[in-house]
């Protein structure tokens, strides 16, 4: 029990890392390949489908600076190969014009584990606040 509450960490870890990092063949690997992401309140949408949501990050934030940082996860196993969990978050992202947004909310996720692998099988993005800045001025 508490090797896959640690590994759920380890997965989410992951995922902040291969994001900021811009590793998007590892970042494929926390998800399921049906996985549903929903960034509704961050002015997203919702998609399904691990390949098309790397499809969209690369064009949303592959020439952004990000930093993600994840914090006080809330997990809780459902099953042998189940698990929900919310993690608050922060994140910073500097557009290649200068501007900034600066976040706060938490990530509603679920989990499955196939073959002894944790992966996301669904993430909603909330927001609690938003702060940009724009562009200096040139």
């Amino acid at each position: 029990m508490m090797d896959d509450i640690e590994a759920l960490k380890q997965l989410k870890a992951r995922y902040c890392r291969t994001m900021d990092t811009k590793d998007w063949a590892a970042m494929r690997q926390v998800f399921t390949d049906d996985v549903t992401m929903d960034t509704v309140a961050s002015g997203g949408s919702v998609m399904t489908g691990a390949d098309d949501f790397l499809t969209f990050l690369v064009e949303a934030i592959g020439d952004v600076i990000t930093v993600h940082q994840c914090h006080t996860p809330e997990i809780e196993l459902t099953s042998a190969t189940t698990a929900v969990g919310i993690w608050a978050m922060e994140d910073m992202l500097r557009f290649p014009d200068g501007s900034e947004l600066h976040g706060y909310g938490h990530y509603h996720e679920t989990y499955i584990a196939r073959n002894g692998e944790w992966r996301i099988s669904s993430s909603t993005l909330t927001r609690l606040r938003m702060d940009f800045t724009p562009a200096p001025a040139t």
